[in-house]
């Protein structure tokens, strides 16, 4: 089946033409951009929000500033998808190399295949040590408004441990960014791994993210929107090993009319398995923010435990909240379950801080802020948690 692409359409496959990745082409244009009809897009219809697409982003070089300076970190910057090696030696136990091309066995979603066929370089890090330094990935989109595509790999050793940061941030121009992560924990490793948009206002945001937890893995994802007009992140998960576990958070910060979505899909395959889902939201203004969250439990998967939650807050009237959470269970040896809230600010709480002669912005500020401390409170490492938290407050003075 054949259908007629609009004109952002046309510039994406002829884009994929010109690639040679004839098999994504075919199918690229048999489908086109996710619309609503696709029911994991159903709240963010890309044939709609994506204009004004542009051209393939040209070679750009690293400025050697980053976004954020971590206390013992060690930093590696893509910028327009080509990846910059600085000169800064790897710490011991790091591998880092890149290979030509896109994702390894990227996700059947169409956004990712478009990745892995556009994508010209991918940056690949193997850990095989406990790592106490963070690693710092500076995802930079630079120059005029362009279309870019780039890709990391992750892969920590059995046994080893490691905290990942990637940054997504740019020049103040109208880009698109199509990104793709894959982490893959081996036997008993421990990884944790943040993804923080702070792009600019003009910038759309894309990123595909996917998980291979193997047994008696242990992961700590951390997703923040706090930057572009369009933003979504999707990720995919699978346990393949017993005795594994992992957290998975997000916080979105959303003001003016911009439009963020976090949505997961997270696969229990085998026995003995735990996942916590904590996901929250914070509207303001005509800004939108999407949670969509799926957990699938196999039928092998007997002693999964899984639990699902997203709590939004309003901070005005025009603020929108959609929250679809979804359990899928074949087993019957389960605890999963999921909940929704949703919001606006406590007044009786107001007038208590107001009452103690707080001024009402400052005192809705405390709020917000005790709100979120729960997203924060699993990083351990004092200089990234002030970075983080910096973030939220930040975006409450704006």
């Amino acid at each position: 089946m054949v259908i007629k692409l609009n004109k952002n359409e046309e510039i994406l496959y002829q884009a994929l033409l010109d690639a040679d990745a004839i098999s994504i082409a075919k199918n690229f244009r048999s489908v086109g951009l996710p619309t609503r009809r696709n029911e994991s897009y159903h709240y963010s219809d890309l044939k709609m929000l994506l204009d004004n697409i542009g051209q393939i982003a040209t070679t750009a070089t690293s400025t050697g500033e980053f976004a954020f300076n971590i206390a013992n970190s060690f930093q590696l910057q893509i910028v327009n998808g080509e990846v910059q090696i600085l000169g800064d030696k790897p710490p011991s136990g790091v591998v880092i190399s890149t290979s030509n091309g896109g994702m390894s066995e990227p996700n059947k979603d169409i956004i990712a295949q478009l990745n892995s066929a556009l994508t010209k370089e991918t940056l690949h890090i193997d850990v095989s040590e406990n790592l106490e330094t963070i690693i710092q990935v500076d995802r930079c989109f630079e120059g005029k408004a362009a279309l870019h595509n780039d890709g990391v790999e992750i892969y920590i050793a059995n046994n080893s441990s490691a905290t990942i940061v990637e940054v997504f941030d740019g020049s103040s121009e109208e880009h698109l960014s199509n990104s793709a992560s894959k982490l893959i924990l081996g036997k008993n490793a421990k990884a944790t791994h943040i993804m923080v948009d702070i792009s600019s206002k003009k910038t759309r945001h894309l990123q595909t993210v996917q998980y291979e937890i193997e047994q008696g893995a242990n992961l700590h994802s951390l997703i923040i929107h706090a930057g572009s007009s369009l933003a979504r992140t999707q990720l995919f998960a699978n346990f393949n090993g017993e005795n594994a576990h992992a957290d998975f958070a997000g916080l979105m910060l959303v003001d003016a009319d911009r439009h963020s979505d976090i949505t997961i899909d997270v696969a229990h395959k085998v026995p003995n398995t735990t996942s916590t889902e904590n996901f929250k939201s914070v509207v303001r203004n005509q800004a939108k923010a999407i949670f969509q969250g799926k957990i699938l439990v196999a039928k092998d998967a007997q002693k999964t435990d899984a639990a699902m939650m997203h709590q939004g807050l309003m901070l005005s009237d025009d603020a929108q909240i959609l929250v679809k959470p979804e359990l899928e269970i074949y087993a019957d040896d389960v605890i999963c379950g999921h909940g929704a809230t949703c919001g606006e600010l406590d007044e009786n709480n107001l007038f208590y801080l107001m009452s103690r002669g707080i001024e009402r912005e400052q005192a809705k500020a405390m709020l917000v802020r005790a709100f979120l401390a729960e997203i924060f409170d699993p990083i351990t490492n004092e200089d990234l948690y002030d970075i983080l938290a910096g973030i939220a407050d930040d975006w409450l003075k704006e």
